[in-house]
């Protein structure tokens, strides 16, 4: 298991507003990553180091972005004035983690503008709607990863996580702390930011130095 990506949540409107902010604070292009069809939503997305990468995703007018959990997820993300929503592992084999959660994980595909198809499972979405401290996790099922689209120049070294209890509700709080392999985590007491739990940051390190997107 390894930290795979981060996800950033913003209106269908203020998209591409929020690519270039975004991506100007990571001296890091953007790319159009496509649309999430079985989701309703689509998304950009900026290359990290270490194999990592950010995507900015927004929800569609679309019956699936109602439908599945993804599409509430960041449905009710956006109609909160937008911001970070998830922190994701990827493993390469899932099945391990379907047997703890007692159920498959979901197929996922995302339709990038030259035609080609990132494939994927995922599992655990459901439970980020509530906990959004939770992570969830991914089995890549084809090998054109997002941290390969464009030139990385930052990365990772922090995380800031509004969580009293420290991921004591997840069953894998074990296994995430040690897939970040050196990333650290900054817990934050939700009554420190306003009660909202979950993801609220992340310090990157580039040649111009660190800085708090938040």
């Amino acid at each position: 298991m390894r930290l795979d990506h981060v996800s950033y949540v913003t209106s269908h409107d203020q998209l591409a507003d929020t690519v270039q902010r975004l991506g100007s604070r990571l001296g890091t292009t953007f790319v159009d990553g496509g649309i999430h069809p079985r989701f309703g939503t689509r998304n950009f997305t900026a290359p990290l180091l270490d194999g990592k990468y950010i995507e900015v995703v927004c929800p569609l007018d679309h019956p699936a972005t109602e439908q599945t959990p993804w599409g509430k997820a960041v449905s009710k993300k956006a109609q909160e004035g937008g911001g970070w929503l998830t922190w994701v592992f990827s493993t390469e084999d899932i099945s391990p983690i379907e047997e703890k959660f007692g159920r498959k994980a979901v197929d996922g595909h995302r339709t990038r503008p030259d035609g080609t198809d990132l494939k994927w499972k995922q599992i655990g979405v459901k439970e980020i709607t509530d906990s959004r401290e939770l992570p969830f996790f991914i089995e890549w099922l084809t090998q054109d990863h997002p941290s390969k689209d464009g030139q990385p120049v930052a990365k990772i070294v922090k995380i800031l996580i509004c969580d009293d209890n420290k991921l004591s509700d997840s069953w894998f709080k074990d296994e995430i702390m040690k897939a970040l392999n050196g990333i650290s985590v900054e817990w934050v007491k939700p009554q420190d930011s306003e009660d909202d739990k979950g993801l609220i940051g992340i310090e990157i390190s580039s040649p111009n130095g660190t800085d708090v997107i938040d």
